[in-house]
């Protein structure tokens, strides 16, 4: 009882002392060591006279001593990308594999990070693996930044003694899902470029381009061809009414992202129609099955049981409709079937991915199966990626010179007309 009572009251200390800390200021540092070489660092502090007293401590001689600034925009910092995530993974993975222990590592990375707020979230991390917490709990106090996936690796790992190992499996997850989620922007950034200059250009030729030639006609009196009577109505329109066809486009564009995030149904139904557009269409479905197939390979890898990964891929694979056939899988997975088999009857998997993953099951080797599809699949998404680039850059110029030479020659067409007469 009495080692019990000395455990907690330690415990109660060290939540003080960290409490303390926390209310400190930061002090910025600059000083003289003792052969007059100059030292710089940061110290939490109640004011600069106990930093200089700390310093005067360690044999140093204080120059300056400033409170630490705070971000322009705020103490927060911006926010924490994927990308920052994949990059800590492998630097946490890294440094365990090298020996140096868990907290040391956090300390190390957290001092280089640049982002604030991600700076702040990895000190938080270290604080809770201090206080006796495991880094998954830890990293559950985060979950926006560590979702349940990564937290459920990270779990695996430590249950089974290979956190090291299943850390570097988690930063390749996360480094190859990265660089395919930057294909598939990649490739949506395209259309919608193309869409929005040509909507520029017509917006630009109708409000101040048409109107001049609109104005020599009216003066001329001449009868006016019907192309060219098109393009003044339409001028016409635009000059009228150019705030409202703005607040349709943008008001159009805002309602989808709104429905999308507060109607289930409204959202399933945008990603049956993504999934059915030309090319497009392809590429998202390849994305998807890629990214279902290399995470369940990785939880797969790190010991989390089938039924437990499904329920953690069904979010990772991007898509509302495969993301819906993977929770389907695991309730028929749950009731005795094989994978091979629940993947078959959502219909939605290639015959390839299918016999691929029952030869896996059938050898004990379902992992390394997965992470063949995945890297098939991956290639796929990139070679079509860069194929559409190809492909939208002529067609760009083709749109831009029918729309523009169009409306061109339709203004210059009474103008021919009167030379013929002459």
């Amino acid at each position: 009882m009495a080692t019990a009572n000395a455990i907690a009251k330690n415990a109660r200390d060290i939540g003080a002392q960290r409490a303390e800390v926390s209310r400190m200021t930061m002090y910025d540092w600059v000083a003289l060591d003792k052969r007059g070489k100059r030292m710089k660092g940061e110290m939490p502090a109640k004011n600069a006279s106990l930093v200089k007293a700390e310093l005067r401590r360690q044999g140093m001689n204080p120059q300056t001593v400033r409170e630490k600034s705070k971000p322009l925009f705020g103490a927060t910092g911006k926010t924490v990308k994927p990308g920052d995530v994949a990059v800590f993974s492998r630097q946490i993975a890294t440094m365990m594999a090298s020996g140096v222990p868990m907290v040391q590592s956090f300390d190390i990375i957290a001092d280089g990070q640049k982002n604030v707020r991600f700076k702040n979230i990895l000190t938080d991390v270290k604080q809770g693996i201090e206080g006796g917490a495991s880094l998954h709990e830890a990293l559950g106090r985060h979950p926006v930044q560590f979702d349940e996936l990564y937290r459920n690796l990270v779990r695996a790992g430590e249950s089974a003694g290979v956190l090291d190992t299943v850390l570097d499996t988690v930063a390749t997850y996360k480094e190859r899902t990265e660089a395919i989620k930057k294909k598939i922007k990649k490739a949506l950034f395209y259309p919608a470029m193309v869409l929005a200059v040509v909507f520029l250009v017509t917006m630009i030729m109708l409000l101040f381009v048409v109107p001049v030639f609109a104005q020599t006609f009216q003066d001329a009196g001449a009868d006016l061809p019907a192309p060219t009577q098109f393009v003044l109505s339409a001028s016409e329109f635009v000059k009228s009414y150019w705030w409202m066809i703005i607040a349709i486009v943008f008001g159009s564009i805002t309602g989808i992202i709104a429905g999308k995030k507060r109607s289930l149904a409204f959202a399933h139904l945008l990603d049956r129609i993504s999934l059915r557009l030309p090319v497009m269409g392809e590429i998202l479905r390849q994305s998807a099955i890629a990214r279902f197939a290399r995470t369940l390979g990785v939880t797969f890898r790190a010991g989390v049981p089938l039924v437990e990964a499904l329920d953690a891929v069904a979010g990772a694979t991007g898509s509302i409709v495969y993301g819906d056939a993977v929770r389907q899988m695991r309730d028929d997975i749950a009731v005795g079937h094989q994978l091979q088999l629940a993947m078959r009857q959502t219909g939605l998997f290639p015959n390839m991915v299918v016999q691929m993953t029952a030869i896996g099951e059938e050898s004990g080797s379902l992992d390394h199966m997965l992470f063949k599809v995945a890297e098939f699949y991956e290639d796929e998404v990139s070679n079509m990626v860069d194929t559409l680039s190809t492909l939208l850059e002529p067609l760009i110029m083709v749109v831009l010179g029918v729309l523009v030479g169009g409306m061109v020659v339709s203004l210059y067409l009474p103008i021919f007309k009167l030379a013929g007469t002459v």
